[in-house]
């Protein structure tokens, strides 16, 4: 079993960074229980709950939360869980009666965990906004892309998975482990624009010590070093270099048949343009396959730039285990692993509702509360879930 084996947790259904945090905790061995709405109501983007990876690893309930007695389902359950997460905008959950006040009242040593783009409070907290805006107001966005033209949004990984979900899951797990010793619960406040912001905190630094340049493309990791890039190939496919440490460099350019041609230093950077021209007419040579047997494994810092499907046929990803398939569908597996304590997918994503009676039952619900809760409909279930 994985490392938080034996924890309870409630999830308050929700998209983005919340569902997400859900999934990690979830492969790590909490017991989940996602509480979807009574009725349908998209969600996001439109998607087959079958391919809806990140609800995946734990069952469904669905609760009318605006009726008094589904709320006060919810605040039971609560009573029994560890943690609940929720990542609506700041107010919400307390309109339902479900606020951390409500929450702490049946269950002291609950710890709350909220996720939201501006957080809790602030001129902005209240306002509607996704990754691209958070990590915009973080100063992230405008250090990403080509120095000429617009900023390039990296995904959402930065706000939604990384300063939302990630910061959520390790503010939650922190505040679990304080909860042993003092007895009480607490409030994580997890704001994506401060998770973006902490995930920046190298290039504050940088900035700080005078060896950031504001403008984009002109730095070590934006693509401004030509050493550390991405650069097209002969097939109209693409190679990535990170050399950064200087014998990693002088292998990269002994690899590239450069080592004895007259080429500006590494670290000039008024070189870096020429620089950049020649690593790219090198590049450009050959087809991404011949770079790999030149290059790969090499300490010149070499990968392919793969698609999502070819990343999952990579030897080192396939020997690794990197990939999984549940139920006929591939996805990454759990991260990190540990030597003991064996994270698992514990099933593939619900459908809403799937699981109301048994997981109600499991959580102390007798048959007859979970047909009166169901009467009133206060609850409801997949017609799949019999």
């Amino acid at each position: 079993m994985g490392p938080l084996d034996g924890i309870r947790v409630i999830e308050l259904a929700g998209v983005g960074p919340a569902p997400f945090c859900a999934m990690l905790l979830s492969d790590m061995g909490a017991e989940v229980l996602r509480v979807d709405r009574a009725e349908a109501v998209e969600l996001g983007l439109p998607i087959d709950p079958r391919f809806n990876l990140v609800n995946r690893g734990r069952r469904s309930v669905a609760i009318d939360l605006k009726k008094p007695r589904g709320a006060a389902t919810v605040r039971r359950l609560v009573a029994r869980a560890d943690a609940l997460l929720e990542g609506f905008r700041p107010g919400v959950t307390e309109r339902l009666g479900l606020g951390p006040d409500e929450c702490f009242a049946v269950n002291p040593r609950l710890v709350y965990g909220r996720v939201t783009g501006w957080g809790q409070d602030g001129p902005l907290a209240r306002a509607a906004g996704h990754d691209i805006n958070y990590i915009a107001l973080a100063g992230v966005l405008g250090a990403i892309g080509p120095k000429e033209g617009a900023p390039v949004p990296p995904l959402n990984l930065v706000a939604d998975y990384g300063g939302g979900a990630l910061y959520l899951a390790f503010g939650v797990v922190c505040a679990l482990l304080e909860a042993r010793s003092s007895g009480r619960g607490q409030i994580v406040d997890a704001a994506m624009i401060d998770g973006a912001a902490s995930l920046a905190t190298s290039a504050y630094a940088q900035m700080a010590a005078g060896t950031w340049m504001q403008t984009r493309e002109s730095n070590v990791v934006d693509g401004g070093a030509p050493w550390y890039r991405a650069y097209a190939t002969a097939d109209g496919e693409y190679v990535c270099v990170g050399a950064i440490e200087a014998r990693f460099y002088a292998e990269l350019l002994k690899r590239l048949g450069l080592d004895n041609e007259k080429l500006p230093d590494q670290h000039d950077r008024d070189g870096w343009p020429r620089l950049r021209a020649r690593f790219g007419e090198v590049f450009g040579s050959k087809t991404r396959d011949e770079w790999r047997r030149i290059l790969e494994g090499s300490e010149a810092c070499f990968a392919p730039v793969l698609s999502l499907t070819e990343a999952a046929e990579h030897p080192h990803n396939k020997e690794r285990g990197t990939f999984v398939e549940i139920d006929g569908v591939l996805q990454p597996g759990p991260a990190p692993r540990f030597s003991r304590t064996k994270p698992m997918i514990q099933r593939g994503p619900p459908t809403r509702g799937q699981h109301t009676a048994e997981a109600l039952a499991d959580w102390g619900f007798s048959t007859t509360e979970i047909a009166e809760l169901r009467e009133a409909g206060a609850v409801a279930w997949s017609s799949s879930s019999g």
